[in-house]
């Protein structure tokens, strides 16, 4: 069966009541925690139990700060326009009520700064408590936030700079390659023109002579007259027929 719906009356039982009132409490606030954060307004909340017990909630700004700005809020709404005389006159009643509140903002700050705390009751040191554990929670929550992206803003440039390392390490490596094979071209070039220009020519053919000195003379004088023969034009082919056959005759 289906949940029934409750009645809005008092009730009578004192457990029963005491019961309700914790669990409604604690949604009240979970609520009201979570409209703060989601909506991103200011909240301030005040509960009073049957016995006199304080249950508080505030946002980042304190319960002090809230309640100020409800009551310029609610002062501005009740007030109809004014004259000039009426409004100063307004200011001066207001001077002492901004000095008192002046006074008890001074008076948070050094509570929050751990001094003048002899005063304060427990209920005020335990509420005190909180509002300051609920500010470190806020402060540490931000702080981590920007250590972690700072973390990730220095992993980003690591890497970056990991890359440009292994493109100019890839860059020396290919021109020391390059250059070492421009070194070892000249090199060769350089053997080789050396080589080919102190190279000698290749002695001509040793003349072999004959052992007897007439045999040699008449090798010699045979091999001029083979030159000469060689050399001497015919006569036939450079004279024409018509001028030979006078000297025939």
């Amino acid at each position: 069966m289906g949940r029934g719906r409750v009645q809005l009356k008092r009730i009578e039982n004192k457990i029963s009541r005491q019961v309700t009132f914790s669990k409604r409490r604690a949604g009240l606030l979970k609520k009201a925690r979570e409209i703060s954060v989601l909506c991103d307004a200011d909240v301030a909340l005040i509960v009073f139990s049957t016995k006199g017990k304080l249950f508080e909630f505030a946002t980042d700004s304190s319960m002090d700060t809230i309640l100020e700005r409800y009551e310029r809020h609610v002062y501005a709404q009740d007030q109809p326009l004014l004259t000039d005389s009426e409004a100063q006159g307004n200011w001066c009643l207001e001077y002492p009520k901004l000095m008192s509140r002046i006074e008890v903002l001074q008076r948070n700050i050094s509570h929050y700064m751990g001094d003048a705390l002899d005063a304060l009751s427990l209920r005020e040191l335990q509420n005190l408590e909180q509002q300051i554990d609920t500010g470190l929670k806020r402060i540490r929550s931000r702080k981590n936030h920007l250590i972690n992206e700072s973390i990730s803003d220095l992993q980003k440039k690591e890497r970056a700079l990991q890359d440009q390392n292994t493109m100019l390490a890839k860059k020396v490596k290919q021109n020391e390659k390059e250059l070492n094979e421009r070194v070892q071209l000249e090199q060769q070039n350089q053997l080789g023109y050396s080589s080919s220009s102190f190279m000698l020519p290749s002695p001509p053919p040793p003349i072999t002579l004959p052992l007897t000195m007439g045999s040699s003379f008449q090798a010699l004088r045979d091999a001029m007259d083979d030159a000469s023969v060689q050399k001497r034009p015919n006569i036939n082919t450079l004279i024409p027929p018509w001028m030979l056959r006078p000297l025939n005759k």
